[in-house]
């Protein structure tokens, strides 16, 4: 195994962007390529990108991004472990999918960290980064991306 370490005389930079990403309905929407705009903006050659989302009821998940049935699989999944309008949910003030799309939220991600590798995200070959919206209805959602590390040499 090798690794890099920062010294005195390394330049070590962050830069921080939010986006918003509207969606449709429940499901995955995928913004790797908004994410690794932004990880090339930042002039960082190497380091770490921190992905959040500013929600409660939608999360983060890296997942397989060549075969759409993997995220249909994910989703039909998910509806059976956290129920819409379970009897047992107190906390309904927004409609029968509230209290599950929190739970889905709480299960998953509110938060990814990829490495960055020559001023992009480090994703293995199938790899994608997706928003996966838990509610019914459209939202808009935000997301920062912060990018920490080594600086590209100009």
């Amino acid at each position: 195994m090798t690794g890099d370490s920062f010294s005195d005389g390394d330049i070590v930079m962050m830069y921080k962007q939010q986006f918003v990403i509207e969606t449709r309905r429940r499901g995955t929407y995928e913004i790797t390529e908004q994410v690794q705009q932004v990880v090339g903006r930042s002039g960082v050659l190497g380091g770490l990108c921190s992905v959040f989302i500013h929600h409660t009821s939608a999360s983060l998940i890296v997942c397989e991004n060549a075969d759409p049935t993997v995220r249909h699989d994910l989703e039909n999944y998910a509806a059976r472990l956290v129920r819409d309008g379970d009897p047992s949910f107190v906390h309904d003030s927004e409609g029968p999918d509230d209290m599950s799309a929190h739970i889905r939220s709480i299960l998953t991600l509110t938060s990814l960290t990829i490495p960055v590798e020559d001023s992009r995200c480090d994703l293995g070959t199938w790899q994608g980064i997706f928003v996966w919206e838990h509610r019914t209805i459209p939202h808009r959602r935000r997301i920062t991306v912060t990018v920490m590390g080594d600086r590209e040499q100009t």
